[in-house]
């Protein structure tokens, strides 16, 4: 029968059975303690029972209706990009040992996850300029979210400034934390498309844990990075650095730039867009920080014989025993991630990411010149990396079906973020939108937007 059904129901003699066991006679009886007059005593319209077959072709039908990256070249980014991802990097993490493993708790059978965290946390240490990466995070906003919390723990400080051109997700993510923490959080509003120093500076004083931005932010712009560290490191707060890492492959790193904390998100890297998740989130600090990170850290030691080994070295976390000085209540990471991220790595090479990086600017740049050629506005004057935003001067979600008709999936509508952004369209271009499909897009956007 099970090589034949996949999955079979209880019948209705398992059900009495059961039943039976815990001594009530019938399911009704199990909701006694919910007062009938807030149970919901009408049928749920969900429609009749369907066969296995007639349910499989039901939700086929309806997968057919969506429309995705394989279909259409995707503009689409705001946190989530369609990036090139190495074929290897599926053969390693299906193999049973890797997307089977949980927490490496005994390294002597757990060599070959602990290494693949290891030279994880290596190669985020080479991208952010810094002395340590943790072992990941759930994902970018979490790490953001931890970087203030481990900011207001070490300082002793309860007041967090942190950029409006951080990802407004991430910023949700802190305030949720915060209130929690008993933070207090105030955005400093953003000039074209980059944070306002002078914003920053008269926010900022002795109660400042930390200052956080985002590099390249939200809006695809470069934040004045050296500027903002001054005003940071006024008092005795933190500089936090949220950054794609794919962008570090090119750009100056935020530890060049004297950053505490940098902290984003590893999706770049062999990470599929999957609907907007799992994804990993990457932490990485100061030798001064070590010992409060969140999370764990793998290190690399010796045997007895003398042979190379990992171990988890630091758990400062709440499952272990210095649970009153847990750091915070991050219990796992996302090794299946972020061993999709290190084989991508590896497996482009340093050389490999610098030409990614580079191309993702080159082809961003090529492109907000079509469309200002075309007479269609941009809005930052700022430098970007791979993403812009434009005015399209009506709704953008009806340029989007426009766009979708004439087969491109378009950019971010920003007024679901911002009212004020009204026919504002934030455009991301990855290195594998290809000329042929950026002067295409260029021509159906002039055609919807200025009737051409």
């Amino acid at each position: 029968m099970t090589a034949i059904h996949r999955y079979l129901p209880m019948t209705e003699k398992d059900k009495q059975h059961m039943l039976d066991e815990i001594g009530v006679s019938n399911i009704e009886e199990l909701f006694t303690d919910i007062p009938a007059s807030i149970r919901y005593e009408k049928e749920l319209a969900v429609g009749r029972a369907l066969k296995e077959p007639e349910l499989l072709r039901f939700f086929q039908q309806l997968a057919n209706k969506n429309v995705s990256l394989k279909d259409y070249p995707s503009f689409l980014g705001a946190g989530v990009y369609e990036h090139y991802v190495p074929s290897v990097v599926d053969h390693v993490i299906s193999r049973s040992e890797f997307y089977t493993a949980y927490t490496p708790y005994q390294p002597e059978i757990s060599q070959g996850e602990l290494q693949a965290i290891f030279e994880f946390q290596t190669m985020i240490c080479e991208l952010t300029g810094m002395d340590l990466a943790n072992s990941s995070m759930y994902d970018g906003p979490t790490a953001l979210a931890e970087a203030a919390m481990m900011s207001c723990g070490h300082t002793k400080k309860k007041k967090v400034l942190v950029s409006k051109a951080v990802h407004p997700e991430a910023r949700a993510v802190l305030a949720t934390n915060a209130y929690g923490q008993g933070v207090e959080v105030i955005e400093i509003d953003t000039e074209d498309g980059v944070t306002n120093i002078a914003a920053l500076r008269a926010h900022h004083d002795e109660d400042v844990a930390c200052v956080i931005v985002q590099h390249p932010n939200f809006f695809g712009s470069l934040e004045p990075l050296a500027e903002i560290e001054k005003v940071a490191h006024e008092g005795k707060g933190h500089f936090v650095v949220s950054s794609n890492p794919l962008a570090l492959g090119i750009l100056e790193p935020p530890g060049a730039f004297g950053a505490d904390i940098v902290v984003g998100d590893a999706q770049p890297f062999g990470i599929a867009t999957q609907f907007g998740g799992p994804h990993c989130g990457y932490f990485a600090t100061t030798k001064k920080l070590m010992r409060k990170i969140p999370g764990r850290l793998v290190g690399q030691t010796v045997d007895e014989s003398g042979q190379r080994g990992f171990v988890l070295t630091l758990q400062a976390r709440e499952q272990h025993i210095r649970r009153e000085q847990a750091t915070s209540n991050i219990c796992s990471n996302q090794a299946l991630n972020a061993l999709a991220a290190s084989v991508a790595m590896s497996a482009l090479g340093k050389e490999g990411v610098q030409e990614m990086a580079a191309q993702n600017v080159q082809k961003a740049a090529y492109l907000k010149r079509r469309l200002q050629a075309a007479g269609i506005k941009v809005v930052h004057s700022t430098p970007t990396f791979n993403e812009f935003v434009i005015d399209v001067g009506e709704a953008v979600a009806d340029v989007n079906e426009k766009l979708l008709t004439a087969g491109f999936i378009g950019g971010f509508d920003l007024t679901q973020v911002d009212a004020a952004r009204n026919g504002q369209m934030l455009i991301a271009v990855t290195e594998l939108r290809t000329k042929e499909e950026l002067d295409t897009f260029a021509e159906s956007l002039e055609a919807i937007v200025c009737g051409k």
